[in-house]
């Protein structure tokens, strides 16, 4: 998404003999974890326009079984490889509130007038603890930052996040605000995100790596159309208990590792498969926020004014044309005009709301204590 900036620095030309060494140019973005982002995106919006095709459609309910499988996995995961500088810093948790937290508050409050609107229920509450549809990813994201020092401070963060993930998969009483249930259920791949490392990515994008994990991406599409009539996709969402699929809850403490696995292998599957040079697309990794937040207003338009019912959309050729609107309408919230109009709200500077100098402050005073230089198993955040 948009507030996790991808820039690693690139090496700095070297100076000819007898002069001084050029100044170290500002890092400069990684195309290929913008191309995943947008990729990711992408799927994200496919994911959604693909839903009602479900209802009848053997192929589109494997694409859809596929794609959701990993594809928030994969979301939550690179976003916590690109917070592991997170620190309780002034100037992070000012980056959380304007980056995170303001967007939600204000796109929740428009998802929610947008309903009264298009529905004719003005009596339909808003509340801020009950994220509707997308909207969980920003509460989930913004607990997940902010326990991002206790995760790195742990010795074996991953098993004790997938603990609390299977513990929500058998906790039918856990309750619904803030989304819990996805925060906790989806936690494991944001801090397995936090400990990956630059060389974990670059060994998956060898020729060996790619040419080994291909047939297990064609086998688990080829999986997903022999399952697609009787699985139910509630499995990958993580609303609730797994009771809510009919069975005891105890049945939580197999399926949550084993669907947390098989998460993790499509994700390496596809960020394999992730081109790593700059391409037409790249530069709209910068704006996956923007297409996130705004896509659901399409999406639930569609289904509210049923879009849908129209038989050709439930052909073939139709569901191409679907797939097709979902890809060019995302690419589109992408873009630099959509991010000029609505960045005073997605990413608002607001200087105004903050003091002066005080992301500065502790700084120094680490820099005085002697502790200033940072940890070189964590990578910044911007």
């Amino acid at each position: 998404m948009s507030e996790d900036v991808v820039q690693h620095p690139r090496p700095a030309p070297a100076a000819p003999p007898g002069q001084e060494k050029p100044r170290a140019k500002r890092t400069s973005r990684d195309p290929y974890f913008d191309n995943a982002k947008y990729l990711t995106i992408v799927l994200v919006a496919c994911g959604h326009a693909w839903e009602p095709l479900t209802y009848g459609s053997r192929a589109a309910t494997a694409a859809y079984l596929t794609v959701y499988a990993f594809h928030m996995p994969a979301f939550a995961l690179i976003s916590g490889y690109f917070s592991r500088g997170f620190d309780m810093a002034p100037g992070r948790l000012k980056r959380l509130l304007t980056g995170v937290v303001l967007p939600y508050v204000v796109f929740e409050t428009a998802y929610t007038l947008f309903y009264r609107w298009a529905q004719d229920d003005p009596g339909y509450p808003l509340s801020l603890l009950d994220p509707w549809y997308v909207m969980w990813f920003l509460v989930a994201l913004f607990i997940w930052r902010l326990t991002t020092p206790l995760w790195l401070m742990l010795r074996h963060p991953l098993p004790v996040a997938l603990g609390l993930a299977m513990l929500a998969a058998v906790s039918p009483d856990l309750g619904g605000d803030v989304s819990i249930q996805r925060v906790l259920g989806f936690l494991p791949f944001f801090v397995l995100g936090l400990t990956l490392r630059a060389e974990h990515f670059e060994r998956l994008r060898t020729r060996r790596v790619r040419m080994c994990l291909l047939p297990v991406g064609l086998g688990a599409l080829a999986a997903a159309y022999w399952v697609a009539p009787w699985f139910d996709a509630g499995w990958f969402y993580h609303r609730g208990s797994v009771t809510g699929q009919g069975v005891s809850r105890w049945v939580g403490l197999l399926t949550t590792p084993a669907l947390f696995c098989l998460a993790v292998l499509l994700t390496a599957c596809f960020l394999a498969w992730v081109p790593r040079r700059h391409l037409w697309f790249t530069a709209l990794g910068a704006g996956t926020m923007y297409g996130y937040l705004l896509h659901g207003f399409v999406i639930k338009w569609a289904r509210f004014r049923d879009w849908y019912a129209v038989e050709w959309l439930h052909t073939p050729l139709g569901e191409l044309a679907v797939t097709a609107m979902a890809v060019g309408g995302i690419t589109l919230l992408c873009t630099s005009p959509v991010r000029a109009v609505l960045r005073c709200v997605v990413e608002p500077r607001m200087e105004w709301a903050f003091k002066k100098g005080d992301a500065a402050r502790p700084a120094r005073a680490s820099a005085e204590a002697g502790d200033a230089a940072p940890s070189p198993s964590r990578a910044p955040e911007s």
